[in-house]
């Protein structure tokens, strides 16, 4: 995934983690664990979704003030989160010049996205694809979009997971990976 795209899954999802933090009362909240019975009074605060939302709050912020310094592009106001999100991606087309910086921002997008996925109880998205490892021959092909990795998940197999999900996948399909988890998806 890009940049682009994880920027924009951050932007979508923070929102839903603001919610988690203070929910209503008799609501029960989604956890890494499933929903919970609810009681009487609202729920309690739960410090995990709270140090998220700093980690992804300072985050931002911090992303946003290296892009700005690595362009030579004057400071900004600090603004909330989606703001500031908006603002970098604003400048794609400049850090995408860069590839260190783009490299840097793709990176942390991508944490900081998938801790947002993690603190709202999101399991990770496994596409299976079509044909056999070529290490033992099973069914067990499997892409994780979110590490960009396609791995065979038979516990037997001891084929290393392929980490660029263009590349080869070690199937005897004569696909790649992004051909065979767009196809599946």
């Amino acid at each position: 995934m890009s940049a682009a795209l994880w920027l924009d899954a951050l932007a979508r999802r923070f929102p839903e983690l603001l919610d988690e933090l203070a929910p209503s009362p008799g609501r029960a909240p989604a956890g890494p664990r499933g929903p919970r019975p609810t009681g009487g009074g609202s729920s309690p605060v739960r410090l995990f979704v709270s140090d998220t939302l700093r980690d992804i709050t300072d985050g931002v912020a911090e992303l946003e003030e290296a892009v700005r310094e690595r362009l030579a592009l004057r400071p900004v106001r600090p603004a909330p989160v989606p703001v500031r999100l908006r603002r970098i991606a604003g400048v794609l087309d400049r850090i995408d010049a860069d590839a260190d910086l783009a490299a840097h921002v793709e990176d942390e997008a991508r944490r900081m996205a998938r801790r947002c996925a993690h603190a709202l109880g999101d399991p990770e998205q496994m596409i299976r694809l079509p044909g056999r490892c070529r290490g033992c021959s099973s069914v067990s092909l499997r892409a994780f979009p979110e590490r960009d990795e396609v791995r065979c998940v038979n516990p037997v197999c001891d084929r290393p997971p392929v980490q660029d999900a263009g590349a080869d996948t070690g199937a005897d399909t004569g696909t790649d990976a992004r051909t065979d988890a767009r196809e599946a998806a």
